[in-house]
């Protein structure tokens, strides 16, 4: 209970800052390589979409594929909606909380039950998708820029488990949680260099 009331307050945190800004100046957005790059250019990101990695790594079992899949799926509609220009609010600070919160879910090795973690992931996974798909100019196909992001995210969530296993390996399950504590120390470092 302490871990959720932890998770819970950070995530607080987080919305009450401001605009973290850090989605400005991409560039054209209308092709896959440019979409494929804006998970991996942006550190909010890439924290958060590794954390999701490490996270499912360390639950194990049906999260293991259950949770990147959702946060997958629920990016691609928070990208359709953001393409489609319907405005969400407090994007910018659901992106940092979700950097955090998941830090925070990995460094706690917190382990909620399957549909709670998923849920928590498809949450973090819409304000993503929705940044993502601001970007997209009106007058182009967001298709192959969605694939390309798509991709990534899938990719890092990937390299999350990746390491988590490679961990477990080497007995060394400690290490998954210090990545996970320096991602909610970095998310806190955003979202207050966000605030100021």
């Amino acid at each position: 209970m302490r871990s959720l009331r932890l998770i819970a307050s950070a995530a607080v945190l987080a919305l009450t800052t401001a605009a973290a800004e850090a989605h400005t100046g991409h560039g054209a957005t209308n092709a896959f390589t440019a979409g494929f790059g804006h998970p991996l250019g942006g550190l909010d990101h890439l924290l958060a979409m590794v954390a999701v990695g490490l996270w499912a790594g360390l639950a194990g079992g049906r999260a293991l594929w259950l949770w990147p899949a959702s946060f997958v799926g629920a990016m691609l509609v928070g990208g359709a909606l953001g393409m489609a220009g319907m405005p969400m609010p407090f994007v910018e600070q659901g992106i940092l909380a979700s950097v955090i919160v998941l830090g925070l879910a990995a460094a706690l090795a917190f382990s909620p039950s399957v549909a709670v973690g998923a849920a928590i992931v498809a949450l973090a996974g819409l304000f993503h998708g929705h940044a993502h798909g601001t970007e997209v100019p009106a007058d182009a196909s967001g298709l192959a820029y969605a694939a390309g992001f798509a991709l990534a995210t899938a990719l890092l969530h990937a390299a999350g488990i990746a390491a988590t296993a490679a961990a477990a390996r080497l007995s060394l399950p400690v290490a998954v949680r210090a990545a996970g504590g320096v991602t909610a120390i970095a998310g806190v470092v955003l979202a207050a260099r966000a605030f100021m």
